[in-house]
């Protein structure tokens, strides 16, 4: 019981940051390109926990992981896709709607833990591949045109926090036992389909 009361109040200040984080991340660089190896890696480890719709898709993943038993290295499939996407997008490769379909996956993930979906492990990983490829893209706007030593920085930083945000949270969620997995689970889905219910209507809705 313990663990769920502390699980549950995480979920509510992540859903207090929901409310107070604005829907795209700025970067820590105020705007400015990073033109260095260290503000690269510092753009890189930045960018996912500043953006919250990539956040929420990050901690869905973790959820996801640890909940349902799968491979604790499940995770790297999202981070391996993302790098691709942000090569794309440096590449002036174009993924038309990419932030739409960003918000789409977050969306799309919550439902499934809200719903105590059984999705197989290769289900899972596909849908983990081509988010990944998406928030990838969306993530290269930030470093697009930098140099090879700080994009190479960016995509190390990008590496080690979504690594370790969903590595961190599949622990967290294995750790939980006595019946309460499931219901923490669906709870922390409904978290993550409302982060994606309010990302997508910025997009779609003007002035929301």
């Amino acid at each position: 019981m313990k663990t769920f009361r502390t699980f549950s109040v995480s979920l509510a200040a992540f859903g207090a940051l929901v409310a107070a984080a604005p829907a795209h991340a700025r970067g820590l660089m105020g705007g400015k390109m990073p033109s260095t190896f260290g503000e690269g890696l510092l753009s890189g480890l930045g960018h996912p926990v500043i953006g919250i719709d990539h956040l929420a898709f990050l901690v869905g993943i973790g959820v996801v992981v640890g909940a349902f038993g799968l491979n604790i290295a499940l995770p790297v499939v999202f981070v391996a896709a993302s790098a691709v996407g942000v090569a794309l997008h440096v590449s002036s490769v174009s993924l038309p709607l990419a932030e739409v379909v960003v918000a789409l996956s977050v969306l799309l993930l919550g439902v499934l833990l809200a719903r105590g979906a059984r999705v197989p492990a290769a289900g899972w990983a596909a849908l983990f591949a081509v988010a990944g490829l998406f928030h990838g893209y969306a993530y290269g706007e930030s470093i697009f045109g930098a140099e090879q030593s700080p994009l190479f920085a960016y995509l190390l930083g990008l590496a080690i926090i979504q690594s370790a945000v969903s590595v961190g949270v599949a622990a967290l969620s294995r750790s939980m036992a006595g019946g309460t997995v499931s219901l923490n689970a669906r709870l922390a889905g409904a978290v993550v389909a409302g982060v994606g219910v309010a990302v997508l209507a910025g997009h779609l809705i003007p002035g929301a």
